[in-house]
């Protein structure tokens, strides 16, 4: 269970937020303290499976030929085969729209070097390369796993950002990924939570809610 601070956060937030007429998405957002991140051994750059789902639609592409293609065509929003792969090479622009739309990739591990030849650049320092997969993992699994994961990463900046839900879920599954996000963030920082100043909580046009 999530710790009531948490909750209570979530509450104000999700009480305070004006009318939209969209569904708007639930964000943390996390202030760093006390660490180098122009070194990037300190940086954090993790994919967090959220026990209660984002709430949202999350984009997932998979690079695969063969068996495994056909498999994910049922659960990836699109599979990409070596000649798609070749093509995304030659138009660079392409290759943006496609990283800055996707949330998640995954890869056959045999095609990842010929991915980082063709898409390294646009896909490597916005933290999108594949996520390998083995000749004997799920990919639909994988993909299903993905859906209801989020990415936190920090760059080398102290501020940074993530999905945690949307407006229509529970405060409390809200705070249950709240939780388990601020959790992995603890254990990867050097100090644990002396590395973080503070933590706010936001509906996406809603006022910023300290969890104190």
């Amino acid at each position: 269970m999530a710790d009531s601070a948490i909750e209570e956060a979530v509450i104000r937030a999700l009480d305070e937020a004006p009318e939209r007429a969209f569904r708007e998405t639930v964000d943390l957002a996390v202030n760093l303290r006390d660490i180098d991140l122009n070194d990037p051994s300190n940086r954090i750059d993790e994919s967090v499976v959220l026990p209660e789902g984002t709430g949202q639609e999350t984009s997932i592409i998979v690079f695969a030929t063969g068996e495994t293609a056909i498999q994910a065509e049922d659960v990836a929003e699109e599979v990409l085969d070596e000649t798609d792969l070749e093509d995304l090479g030659d138009d660079d622009d392409a290759a943006k729209d496609l990283a800055a739309k996707t949330d998640f990739f995954v890869a056959e591990a045999a095609m990842m070097q010929d991915i980082g030849r063709y898409l390294g650049t646009v896909l490597g320092p916005r933290g999108k390369m594949p996520t390998p997969l083995q000749p004997d993992d799920d990919i639909v699994g994988v993909v299903n796993r993905m859906k209801n994961s989020v990415q936190i990463r920090s760059g080398d900046r102290r501020t940074f950002h993530t999905r945690v839900g949307a407006e229509d879920m529970s405060a409390e599954d809200v705070a249950e990924n709240i939780d388990v996000i601020l959790r992995r963030l603890h254990a990867d920082l050097e100090k644990g939570p002396l590395n973080v100043d503070s933590v706010y909580v936001k509906t996406t046009m809603g006022p910023a809610i300290e969890v104190t």
